[in-house]
């Protein structure tokens, strides 16, 4: 199968004009398949399920939900570029890519059905009437109500993105400690994958769908970073999972054929803002990681070991009414302070750049402890906070800090630190 290597450069489109976009309400999109439908065989798999139509492209591809899966009709002429174990990589014949979520007693390929991720897929596409030499799946531990949908455009370039997420479990950084080591094709499955469909209304040689999952990863990755979303295998912050999985598609009937989906071109702008967009509306369904939910100190200290258990360990030692519950309720309510989770955010981040070495340890120490003897000025505070005894610089940042705010948690009674307007 060949790939296109005639050029028409998007450059000649990018002139002043409004993006269209299309954010898809599911609640206002899904509607059931009648018998009127185009795909009327679609209305239900093998063994007789109902599905839903999310959502339809202007090139009449078509997204379903099944209850355990996610289906991607293709009318003919698509290229597609999978991760899956069936029929991925570069392909021209594929009429069908699912999204599947695996049953929670499922641990290892052994324990699928057909013995192998293969064989499995295989069995999924036929229960979903798809022809198994024709289609391609993706693998995911996340609920499909749980879908996100998201579609951008620009002079008539529809670009829109099909996403699952979940990393509360199996979120990662690159390069962290791996998890398993694959031999004789063997490994265990981890709960928690950001699987992403990718639809490009455009015809793409294959090296420039090649150069679409480049674009999409690094979207993927910024949209994590925004939500500082913590590694579960190092102090990092995650870039993705380590399962997640792709399929990009673009329209080899189309007759725009587009040549760069990298930053800066409009294609690759389209692809970044609606990955971004839709892994942020993902995890928010699946995971409840938001904006909103990181705005809270303890969250924030979670990739650094932290929790209300290693407070009580210092506030213990500490001068005051040592009642356990008392001191969870009051540390609960001050760690939502929003100058306390600002704060917290400054110190952390100096701990990741002593990290990557762009900050001296010592001095990142001495800026981190200036931040947290700012603090009864930022907070408001009537009362001294006792430095001396609760800091050291020759301890970490963290272990400074969580003194500190330990301190603050125990104390807030004295002062309206715990009833905070934000």
């Amino acid at each position: 199968m060949s790939c296109g290597i005639l050029s028409i450069y998007f450059w000649a489109l990018y002139q002043d004009q409004v993006i269209i976009d299309m954010e898809i309400s599911m609640a206002a999109r899904s509607r059931k398949v009648t018998g009127q439908d185009p795909d009327p065989e679609l209305f239900e798999g093998n063994t007789g399920e109902k599905s839903t139509l999310l959502f339809e492209t202007t090139g009449k591809e078509k997204v379903y939900r099944y209850k355990d899966s996610i289906l991607l009709s293709l009318p003919e002429g698509r290229k597609t570029l999978t991760t899956s174990w069936l029929n991925g990589g570069y392909r021209e014949d594929l009429r069908v890519i699912f999204n599947h979520r695996v049953p929670k007693s499922k641990h290892a390929p052994k324990d699928l059905d057909g013995g192998s991720i293969p064989a499995y897929l295989s069995i999924i596409a036929k229960k979903l009437n798809a022809d198994p030499d024709t289609a391609s799946g993706l693998l995911t531990a996340a609920n499909m109500d749980n879908v996100s949908i998201v579609s951008k455009s620009f002079r008539g370039v529809e670009v829109t993105a099909v996403m699952t997420a979940g990393i509360e479990v199996n979120g990662g950084r690159v390069g962290d400690p791996a998890s398993y080591y694959q031999e004789d094709g063997l490994h265990q499955f981890i709960q928690g994958t950001i699987n992403t469909i990718l639809l490009i209304g455009a015809n793409l040689p294959c090296y420039t769908m090649a150069r679409a999952v480049i674009t999409a990863t690094e979207a993927k990755t910024a949209a994590l970073q925004q939500l500082i979303a913590p590694s579960r295998y190092s102090t990092g912050i995650a870039t993705g999972s380590g399962t997640d999985m792709i399929a990009v598609i673009a329209d080899g009937t189309s007759p725009l054929l587009l040549t760069d989906a990298g930053q800066h071109s409009k294609l690759g702008e389209l692809i970044g803002n609606v990955i971004i967009e839709c892994t942020l509306k993902a995890l928010e369904m699946q995971s409840d990681l938001s904006p909103l939910s990181q705005r809270d100190m303890l969250v924030r200290l979670e990739r650094f070991k932290i929790d209300e258990t290693s407070y009580w360990k210092a506030a213990s030692h500490m001068d005051g009414d040592n009642r356990k519950a008392a001191f969870f309720k009051k540390l609960r309510e001050v760690s939502k302070n929003p100058v306390l989770v600002g704060a917290t955010g400054s110190i952390l981040h100096i701990e990741d750049e002593i990290s990557w070495g762009l900050v001296p340890e010592a001095a990142g120490r001495r800026v981190a402890l200036s931040i947290m003897k700012s603090l009864p000025g930022m907070l408001g505070l009537g009362v001294s906070i006792p430095f001396d005894e609760l800091t050291d610089e020759k301890d970490t940042i963290i272990e400074n800090w969580v003194r500190v705010t330990a301190w603050l948690a125990k104390n807030c009674g004295q002062e309206s630190l715990c009833n905070f307007r934000p």
